[in-house]
Parts: structure tokens; C-alpha cells; sequence
């Protein structure tokens, strides 16, 4: 930190990094992350010279000129991040620790999945593994310590200067703690070894390095537990806590032949009641909308609710009818997803509503996705989208429970807020 400001050549995760952040990044510092974490591709790149090779060559090089400095002795970092709820001026906390962990398969009932991956993140983050032997990004896991012993080993660290401190774009304080006293570190060792954890965030992270994992293993024809491959960096947080935020991710639909707004509700009436906001003013919009937005919200928390809004001046809200009605209507899926509004929306108003099936959806033909609902709204007035469905968001609880009961669930149901930083620690391989 003294040769380069934090603030200057850390990033957001790969994934959530877009071609407008990633010329920000490259023109903030030549040290910073972006080099590796989602570096440039040109039309002249080969075999021998591509984004993956220089991310590779740019790490060493970092490593020789003491930009990237390794810690002396082993240590868990506290990891405390401070931010406003998006929409609000409430400000929250959400501590969690660092720490390198052993791989497992999902089937051995210690790291839990809770939604889909796709091939294509996993195929790009396993070359860029296999160029640069070091892991950036950060595992984003859960756990559930309700006596929040480990929290109190936290707190107690946090009473010191912090080790590393920033304050991102999105006006997020990152602050990191490196944990040496080893007495400390072999009781969080000894709290967390029981532990079932549920990844949060990272799903195409941990399945890259359980790839890379295996690919070595076969490589070396034996397992050797203490090889550096069999270890990655995760960041835990205990689902006890206020500072935990789940955003909702909403859905616009576009291109849907001989879509009108009169023929979707009567198809929708077969499930659920419908409540219009209409308005007439800009004005009245804004009233149409705040009322709209409360109920929504209200009904979420008392029943299934998911808001609709394809312009003619009206914004939608749809309730279902009869929960008791789920296990007729969706057989084949658990008890635990016939609870997620989300999944009613693929499968009851996407599908038997609309005709996007599930193929469809994955493709992304007629369904892309939006975190802000101010955003859905404006991409329907722009004309970009037929339809945005808004929705709640999932609760911390929901996720947990759906995923040690070893399900899953659809594409883009969670946005967990906000992102951890990558490179704020790199684990070397």
C-alpha cells in the first residue's frame, strides 16, 4: 500500500465488471487487478500470446517488483464491510473472515450449492487458473454460528487499526484485519469445523477450482491433501447478522409474438388475482408507482406477489390465489421451491402464460435480467422490452434452507450485496 492506493487497483468481480468499468480500471493505475481479473482480448492473440498468458506474465511480474508482497505467516483476515441499503440511507455492516479452506464436492455434504452454473464463466475463470496459478476473487460463503462465537474473535480484532481500508464506487467501506495470533486463528479453525457452509455468491469460482482440483490430482496420479490445489480462499459470513442484504434480480421479457396486456392477465387470472396502479400525470405516476412498490412488498410478506408493468400507463400487481394449489400445479419440483416467487414466475407466468420455456430462458431469447426496478420500468418506456416482472427479494433464511436441503435454485434468483472485492487477498497457488 505504499507503493499503489487500494482504492486504485482493486475491482469488483469479474462477472459484474462491463466494458466501461474495465477502460475505468485499466486508466486508474498500471497495478491495477484488472490486468488479471478480466484483461483485455485482442484480434492478434494465439495459443501462445492471449488474455490468460499476460494475466499470467503481469502476475509474476507484480510478484518480482514487490507490488504483490506475501504475508510472513499464515493468518484468517477479518473482513467488515460497511454500505448503504440500496434505495434507503440506511447504513449496514456485514462481517465476515477470510480464510483458506479445503475443496470438497458437493457430495460430501460440507459446501452446498444453491443455484445453477453455466459452462461458459467456468471454461474462461479455468484457463485463467491454469495460466496464473492464484486465485483473485473471492468465495462468498454462509454459515449459521447463532451463538456468534467466531463473530466475537472478529470484533475483537476489529478494535485495532485495520490492516487494509477502501471506500469503492459504489460507496462501499471495504476494511480487512489480518488475524496472526495463532491462538485466535485455531479457535475460528475449531468453531468453523462443524460447519455446513452454502455458497452465497461464487458458484462458477468454486467449481472452477474443484476442476482444477481434479485436473491436477490427475496429473500428479495420487491426492495429496496438502497440495495447494486442494485448497481455495473463501469468505465466510454467519447468517446471523443484520448486515446481510439479498437485492432482487428482475426479469425483462422481449420479443414474445402477438404479446398483448389483455390476453397475459386472462391467462394469469387462472392463478392469480390482479390489482391495477394506473395513472395519467407524471405526477400520479410517481404516486401509482410508491403505492404499487409498498404493496408489493406488503403482500410479498404475507403471501406470493410479483409485480407487472408493460406501459399503457398502469403498473400491475399479481397475488396468487391459493397456495394450497402449488403442489397440483407444480408437481415435480420440492415443497421448498413452490415457495419461491421466482420459480412461480418461470414456470407459471413465463411458461404457461407466455410460452418461454426453460430452454429459453437459460438461452436468454426472450428473458434478460435487471437489478434496479427503476431501471425494468424504464427499459419497458424505451421500448427495449416488452414486459418487467419486479419482484422480492429471497430471504437469507430461504436460501440456506433450500440449499442443505440439497436443492436449487433458478438462474439470477439471488444478488447478495454487496460484492466482495477482488484482489483485496490473493491466494497463490
Amino acid at each position: 500500500m505504499q507503493r499503489v492506493a487500494l482504492r486504485d487497483v482493486l475491482t469488483q468481480p469479474y462477472d459484474k465488471i462491463t466494458p466501461e468499468m474495465q477502460e475505468r480500471y485499466y486508466a486508474a493505475s498500471p497495478y491495477n487487478l484488472i490486468s488479471i481479473e478480466k484483461g483485455k482480448s485482442f484480434a492478434t492473440d494465439s495459443a501462445a500470446e492471449n488474455v490468460y498468458t499476460r494475466a499470467a506474465t503481469k502476475f509474476d511480474e507484480w510478484l518480482r517488483n514487490g507490488i504483490l508482497i506475501q504475508d510472513a505467516k499464515p493468518a484468517i483476515y477479518a473482513y467488515f464491510q460497511n454500505y448503504t441499503l440500496p434505495g434507503t440511507n440506511h447504513r449496514l455492516e456485514r462481517r465476515g473472515f477470510i480464510a483458506l479452506a479445503r475443496l470438497t464436492d458437493y457430495g460430501e455434504g460440507i459446501v452446498h450449492r444453491h443455484e445453477q452454473t453455466l459452462t461458459g464463466p467456468k471454461a474462461d475463470r479455468l484457463e485463467l487458473l491454469r495460466q496464473t496459478r492464484c486465485q483473485t476473487g473471492q468465495l462468498f460463503l454462509l454459515y449459521d454460528d447463532p451463538a456468534r462465537k467466531a463473530d466475537a474473535i472478529l470484533q475483537e480484532a476489529a478494535k485495532a487499526q485495520p490492516t487494509a481500508e477502501m471506500r469503492d464506487e459504489y460507496d462501499v467501506q471495504h476494511r480487512l484485519w489480518a488475524i496472526f495470533d495463532a491462538a485466535r486463528v485455531q479457535k475460528i479453525v475449531e468453531l468453523m469445523a462443524p460447519q455446513e457452509l452454502v455458497i452465497a455468491d461464487g458458484h462458477h469460482r468454486y467449481e472452477t477450482a474443484l476442476a482444477y482440483r481434479d485436473e491436477c490430482r490427475a496429473k500428479a496420479g495420487r491426492i495429496d491433501p496438502d497440495a495447494p490445489y486442494e485448497k481455495a480462499m473463501w469468505t465466510c459470513f454467519n447468517v446471523n447478522q443484520d448486515g446481510l442484504t439479498i437485492l432482487p434480480t428482475h426479469r425483462l421479457v422481449r420479443d414474445v409474438a402477438g404479446f398483448s396486456v389483455e390476453k397475459f392477465l386472462k391467462a394469469a387470472s387462472a392463478y392469480f388475482n390482479w390489482y391495477a396502479y394506473p395513472f395519467t400525470s407524471r405526477e400520479q405516476r410517481e404516486e401509482s408507482f410508491a403505492e404499487f412498490r409498498h404493496d408489493l412488498e406488503r403482500r410479498g410478506h404475507a403471501g406470493h406477489a410479483i409485480g407487472f408493468y408493460a406501459g399503457e400507463s398502469k403498473f400491475y400487481l399479481l397475488v396468487l390465489r391459493n397456495t394450497a394449489e402449488l403442489e397440483r400445479l407444480l408437481p415435480d419440483i420440492s415443497p421448498a421451491q413452490r415457495q419461491l416467487d421466482v420459480v412461480l414466475l418461470h414456470r407459471l407466468l413465463l411458461h404457461k402464460c407466455l410460452g418461454i420455456t426453460a430452454e429459453k430462458v437459460t438461452a436468454e431469447t426472450n428473458v434478460s435480467y435487471e437489478r434496479e426496478m427503476e431501471h425494468a420500468v424504464a427499459a419497458v418506456d424505451a421500448k427495449k422490452a416488452q414486459v418487467a416482472f419486479l419482484l422480492n427479494p429471497v430471504r437469507v433464511k430461504t436460501v440456506m434452507e433450500i440449499a442443505l436441503a440439497g436443492d436449487v435454485m433458478p438462474q439470477k434468483s439471488t444478488d447478495f450485496y454487496p460484492k466482495l472485492l477482488s484482489g483485496l487477498c490473493i491466494y497463490k497457488l
